[in-house]
């Protein structure tokens, strides 16, 4: 192809003189790469492999890794697909484009070629080649079209074990960078939904700070222990210092921790891997052991008159199952939402009902014991309300939520310290 530009003329010392041009007409093959997919991959070199991604892609960073196949037979394709290293700029904006693009017998015939590649596959670049589509339907037709869903699926499992093939480090990066966008699968893609579950990875409470997949998770429970834990919030230091977490360590359980919003709804459609279901260390009795009866009804009339001055607050007042060394903690319902999700959805400015979550108390804690004191001794006492507040901030503060009225905490915590303190 003849190419004309405009080049600056060069003076004697091979500088270019900004005052003379000339026009210049030269060859140039424009798409010599555009059929790399149909060669043999043993004829193609790294570096074109690269080249040709950069080509497709407008990507100068090097892709994390490729698939090269050719499929004869009833079905016949090649395909050229590249994982990038890094996700593009609008991967997780509503119009993402698809890096697919779509020939036959190498002729060019679309980009963007979403029925390809379903959306939590949407970072994939590349081409397929696929000379018996029939090209001549509508859009809505082609993606009815078997071929096309045969193709996709192949594809799929070739993409889903080249992830599986990936040493630990390429794929821990793969995960860091795409995570968010590829667990979504769990919910699309139901016949693949056991492979992705074990290509999830995550970060617990005995990995420090190292991702885990599900099955070695499994392979590290404890005899005794029937539930996969999980815990999701803002942030790994939050989560690891959680105190819903004390009992679950105490009985050197794993607990998995989600930072990602995502994770929440997806094992909502997961339910168990390798039988063992999930059950949040947030929500609901974590029925290690029983609680003492006698204990119980010892601290009843204080639990009750607790729950009576935070009414509008929490839902119910009752012995801990999750602490060991914190005085109080918020729990859920098994089916509530959890305090992140809720925290999540209100600010994406979703219109979420406040929900009335269980404020749990230790009585093994001498906080505890000695709030009962000041209780049986005067069930008037104006600082019992004081107590009560206090009790319910600290297990806002320590689930790494926000005081409704920070000022008020601070407050009672220096008139408390004013009465307490002796010099």
């Amino acid at each position: 192809m003849e190419i004309e530009r405009t080049e600056p003329v060069l003076d004697k010392d091979g500088k270019p003189d900004g005052s003379k041009t000339a026009k210049v007409v030269r060859e140039e093959t424009l798409n010599s790469m555009k059929a790399i997919w149909t060669k043999d991959k043993k004829e193609v070199t790294d570096e074109e492999y690269n080249e040709f991604y950069r080509h497709i892609a407008h990507d100068w960073n090097e892709p994390l890794t490729h698939l090269h196949v050719k499929l004869e037979g009833k079905t016949e394709y090649s395909a050229l697909l590249y994982i990038p290293s890094r996700p593009p700029f609008d991967l997780f904006h509503g119009e993402q484009k698809h890096g697919i693009q779509l020939y036959s017998k190498r002729v060019f015939i679309m980009e963007n070629c979403k029925e390809l590649m379903p959306p939590y596959l949407a970072f994939i670049k590349g081409v397929v080649d696929a000379p018996d589509l029939n090209l001549n339907v509508s859009r809505e037709i082609f993606q009815q079209d078997a071929l096309v869903k045969n193709i996709q699926k192949n594809l799929v499992k070739k993409i889903l074990n080249l992830l599986e093939g990936l040493d630990k480090e390429k794929y821990e990066q793969f995960f860091k960078e795409f995570g968010s966008i590829f667990k979504a699968g769990l919910s699309m893609d139901f016949d693949n939904r056991g492979k992705i579950a074990d290509l999830l990875r995550y970060r617990t409470s005995k990995s420090d700070g190292a991702y885990t997949s599900l099955k070695d998770y499994v392979t590290r429970m404890q005899t005794d222990q029937e539930a996969i834990y999980y815990l999701t919030g803002e942030n790994l230091s939050a989560l690891l210092n959680s105190p819903h977490l004390e009992r679950l360590k105490d009985k050197e359980y794993e607990v998995l921790l989600m930072t990602d919003p995502m994770d929440e709804w997806l094992l909502r459609d997961l339910h168990e891997y390798e039988t063992k279901t999930f059950k949040s260390a947030e929500k609901g009795d974590l029925d290690f052991e029983k609680i003492d009866d006698n204990r119980k009804d010892e601290y009843h009339a204080l639990f009750d008159f607790i729950k009576t001055s935070l009414d509008e607050k929490v839902k119910e007042v009752k012995p801990s199952t999750h602490l060991k060394d914190s005085g109080a903690c918020l729990s859920g319902d098994p089916n509530d939402m959890s305090a992140y999700m809720e925290k999540v959805l209100r600010a994406t400015g979703q219109e979420t009902p406040q929900v009335k979550r269980v404020l749990e108390l230790n009585m093994d804690h001498p906080l505890l014991a000695k709030i009962k004191g000041i209780y049986e001794k005067d069930k008037d006492s104006a600082v019992l309300r004081d107590y009560s507040d206090l009790l319910f901030d600290m297990a806002v503060i320590s689930g790494g939520g926000k005081l409704d009225n920070p000022s008020r905490f601070s407050k009672t915590i220096g008139d408390l310290m004013a009465r307490t303190i002796n010099i």
